[in-house]
């Protein structure tokens, strides 16, 4: 009972943050119908900006946690600016075309930010600063830190504030008229493209925001490091109903959580045959699964939530 609890615990914190990355995918989906496959290098540049404020700051006496802050909102400006820029110039040019070429052009943009974080910040992983507190907490002979148990929390307190934001605003609703049907949101006085722009940099601040929980929670960064996150966060996306917000938090929550029973519980009862070394295998053997027999997701996609 004690290693299922640990790894519900465990996928807790993995899933919250596939969820926050899953909601940036959800979103441009909602409103523009592409599949945004640099946003997994969004969320690295978000971890690479806030290490190098981190870093450089790290001789001003302030404390960790408020350097974590300061970087975590320059990182936030930053992922927002790069996100109305790739809007800008690489996907509104093509809006209305093919759709294999706003497709081929995400791919091609995921690899151009790579490229850049090479020529930035190296190939070799960039440890992050120790300046935080990873004290541990037991929980009914379970273990997790206090850095995780904010994870868990700041995630859950930002999607709760995202569906809030898309049902209860006027921003969410020009969001979800857009989404419905852009020309007659058009004609009753929604600006289509400063909403479009404002997905994407909505999106984008929130793949920030993950990309320093990664870092955090794991210690280091690397310029490869959105590309298997940012496809762990399409499958949650496609796992809850790609263009329903709600369904990309259950669906991130909830492949975490497989992905942790597989690395470790049931990793156990299998001697190791479905261990760690296979837990990406998991991820794309759900994704594999849900295609096949519930290509809508788990929750569907209600047309009338999508933003």
């Amino acid at each position: 009972m004690d290693i299922f609890l640990q790894q519900i615990l465990n996928g807790l914190v993995l899933g919250s943050i596939y969820a926050l990355i899953a909601l940036g995918y959800t979103m441009v989906y909602g409103i523009m119908g592409l599949i945004n496959f640099a946003h997994g290098e969004v969320v690295m540049f978000g971890a690479m900006v806030t290490i190098s404020v981190v870093n450089a700051l790290s001789g001003s006496g302030l404390p960790g946690p408020a350097l974590v802050l300061i970087g975590l909102l320059v990182a936030i400006a930053a992922c927002m600016l790069l996100g109305f820029t790739v809007e800008r110039i690489a996907y509104r040019p093509l809006r209305g075309k093919q759709r294999l070429a706003p497709l081929i052009t995400a791919i091609g943009l995921s690899i151009v930010l790579q490229q850049v974080a090479i020529l930035i910040w190296g190939r070799n992983y960039i440890p992050f600063p120790q300046i935080l507190d990873h004290d541990v907490v037991s929980f009914f002979g379970a273990s997790i830190t206090k850095l995780q148990i904010t994870i868990i929390v700041l995630c859950l307190v930002i999607m709760a504030g995202l569906l809030l934001m898309v049902e209860r605003t006027k921003l969410g609703r020009a969001m979800r008229a857009t989404s419905q049907n852009p020309a007659v949101a058009g004609l009753m006085g929604v600006n289509v493209n400063t909403i479009i722009s404002a997905t994407f940099v909505i999106g984008s601040g929130l793949g920030a925001v993950a990309g320093v929980m990664v870092a955090t929670n794991y210690e280091q960064a690397h310029y490869y490091m959105g590309f298997m996150i940012g496809l762990k966060a399409f499958t949650a996306a496609v796992l809850g109903g790609i263009g329903n917000l709600g369904g990309a938090v259950a669906g991130g929550l909830l492949l975490g959580i497989i992905e942790s029973l597989g690395a470790g519980y049931i990793g156990t009862l299998t001697g190791g045959f479905l261990g760690s070394n296979y837990q990406d295998i998991i991820a794309f053997m759900v994704l594999i699964l849900v295609l096949i027999f519930r290509p809508s997701g788990l929750l569907g996609e209600k047309m009338a939530d999508r933003a």
